[in-house]
């Protein structure tokens, strides 16, 4: 690792990842498998469309238990912490760089986009839309998925858009072969304290030992419903939670005034996972725009994608520790 290279805290990283000239090759598989993230660099700034080599980071990101968020092949933010949490993970000087040995790491040369064949159970339980009004919301069975290539995005933690853009002629019926990535099976561990840095917009996950088995991006409260500050604890976890709507409780959408209960599904307002807190109404929990995560303030809970919450919740127990924090001077310890 060069001498040059300095430590400095998570949570100020403004750094823009990209990749010279790389978008223009289109988004093929064999292109995203050949990529190296080793061309990733910070000197110009990001390019607005999907870039392999991103892609294949993300992947990677993923795979080693620094969550990406959306794998989009986008650059931004959550890509810059998700590399700044591997350091972390790794015990590296964590600047959010992609620097030779981040990637010699994160380098597996195994493919990260691979072909899978739609099944009929892909095609069942799905929606056809999701209306916005809570009180819409409530007249419904289910808030599953409107498509197959939703729920596939779901299950291979990839934005719309790059499923469409790796299947552009796919009709998404059982039977079909596609392309999708291959983000690896969840982590597994013993959480035993979580911190909620605010300032990052990031959720870490600690074992017992102390070392750092996972990072999430994550969207904590909002200036008009800031999260809770100080230590709290998890009382337990619902999977594919009924949400109950109470204005006076929570907060006013639309025109609703009155207690609603809001049925199940990935598209439910706190998604496929609650992990609930001693805090009353406080919970971490996924959500119905895993794009949107760390880019638009939360009613006051934690949002993460649905893919991370439940794989945080895999690993939480009831009494495990949850730190809300604001760190700016120092790394995560």
């Amino acid at each position: 690792m060069s001498s040059m290279k300095k430590a400095l805290p998570m949570s100020l990283l403004v750094f823009t990842i990209s990749v010279g000239g790389a978008a223009a090759q289109g988004l093929k598989p064999d292109i995203i498998n050949a990529a190296s993230i080793a061309s990733i660099g910070t000197e110009k700034p990001a390019p607005a469309d999907p870039d392999p080599a991103v892609v294949r980071l993300q992947v990677l990101l993923d795979r080693a238990g620094a969550s990406p968020g959306v794998i989009d092949g986008l650059s931004g933010d959550n890509v810059n912490k998700a590399v700044a949490g591997f350091e972390a993970m790794n015990k590296l000087p964590v600047d959010g760089r992609v620097d030779p040995d981040v990637a010699s790491r994160l380098e597996d040369n195994a493919p990260v986009v691979e072909s899978y064949v739609v099944s009929a159970e892909d095609a069942k339980d799905l929606v056809d839309r999701i209306p916005e009004d809570y009180g819409e919301k409530a007249k419904m069975q289910s808030l599953g998925y409107t498509s197959v290539a939703e729920k596939l995005s779901e299950r291979f933690h990839m934005g719309i858009d790059l499923v469409n853009a790796l299947n552009p002629a796919s009709q998404f019926a059982p039977g079909d072969t596609v392309w999708v990535v291959n983000p690896d099976l969840p982590r597994q561990g013993k959480v035993k304290r979580i911190e909620a840095d605010r300032k990052a917009g990031q959720v870490l996950a600690y074992a017992e030992d102390g070392t750092l088995l996972a990072v999430y991006p994550a969207t904590i409260g909002s200036q008009d419903n800031p999260a809770p500050s100080g230590k709290h604890k998890v009382k337990g976890v619902a999977k594919m939670p009924v949400y109950r709507y109470d204005p006076k409780l929570n907060f006013k959408q639309g025109k609703n005034d009155h207690v609603l209960t809001i049925p199940k599904g990935p598209n439910g307002p706190v998604g496929t996972v609650w992990i609930d807190l001693t805090e009353p109404t406080y919970g971490i929990h996924g959500t119905p725009e895993p794009k949107l995560i760390d880019k638009v303030g939360s009613h006051g809970c934690v949002r993460l994608t649905n893919w991370d919450a439940e794989e945080l919740a895999g690993m939480v127990r009831p009494g495990v520790l949850v730190d809300f924090v604001n760190r700016s001077a120092a790394a995560p310890k």
